[in-house]
């Protein structure tokens, strides 16, 4: 079965705590983080503030050691374990529609997610916080091209899959009992042609009342789908 893959403890440096917040949640907190041997300091909420650049914090900043870039994707794809699920996303732009991705994907245990580096939302502290902690769970690679990418991962063995609406079959039609990239499009465009060329297959998600889905709970679907199909 796949599982999401915690990010090691030893990531998480430092708790820095709002000295005015003194509220059973914070309590619970800080008494967690020293039992994990991680030092928590209370700090005004003024610093607290500056410290997280603007973005609302809830009294509570994580200090982090940066992470090492992932490696090559096509060695990473080799070294991980099949069955091998990877989300490709061909242009999504808005930050909470990628923070909301990267949180299901951590949740069905994607290997990874890949993004083009021209057209894309880069990984910001907006799509840190949509992503409610799961942006660590899940690498994540932005490549030059993304249809050479695809000719890549397909010569790796990888089935390829497109999400479009107007596809001939439902995605619960599919077979997942393969290593699987799941190819989603960005908002309100879908598939771009040169991408929907490299898919073995594409699918739809059956739909009544509305014409479309938010890209985030259509890769929700799609990677509960095949995380079905692939799972002993």
């Amino acid at each position: 079965m796949l599982r999401p893959r915690a990010r090691p403890a030893g990531d998480l440096l430092e708790l820095w705590l709002d000295e005015h917040r003194r509220d059973t949640r914070i309590a619970e907190l800080a008494r967690a983080a020293a039992a994990a041997g991680v030092r928590c300091r209370r700090v005004p909420r003024a610093e607290l503030q500056r410290a997280a650049g603007g973005v609302k914090h809830q009294g509570v900043l994580a200090i982090m050691r940066s992470p090492k870039p992932p490696a090559d994707l096509a060695r990473y794809v080799e070294q991980i374990p099949s069955p091998k699920l990877i989300l490709l996303l061909d242009g999504v732009q808005d930050p909470h529609n990628l923070g909301a991705i990267l949180r299901v994907a951590g949740a069905a245990g994607a290997a990874a997610v890949v993004l083009p580096k021209v057209g894309a939302c880069p990984i910001n502290a907006a799509v840190r916080r949509a992503a409610v902690g799961a942006a660590e769970l899940v690498p994540v690679f932005y490549v030059a091209n993304l249809a050479r990418t695809m000719r890549a991962l397909r010569r790796r063995g990888l089935w390829i899959i497109g999400a479009d609406a107007a596809a001939d079959r439902d995605v619960a039609e599919m077979d997942f009992h393969t290593d699987i990239a799941i190819a989603l499009g960005g908002e309100g465009r879908g598939l771009r042609r040169l991408t929907r060329a490299h898919c073995d297959q594409v699918a739809r998600i059956p739909l009544r009342g509305v014409a479309s889905l938010n890209v985030a709970v259509a890769a929700g679907i799609f990677l509960y789908e095949a995380r079905r199909g692939i799972s002993p």
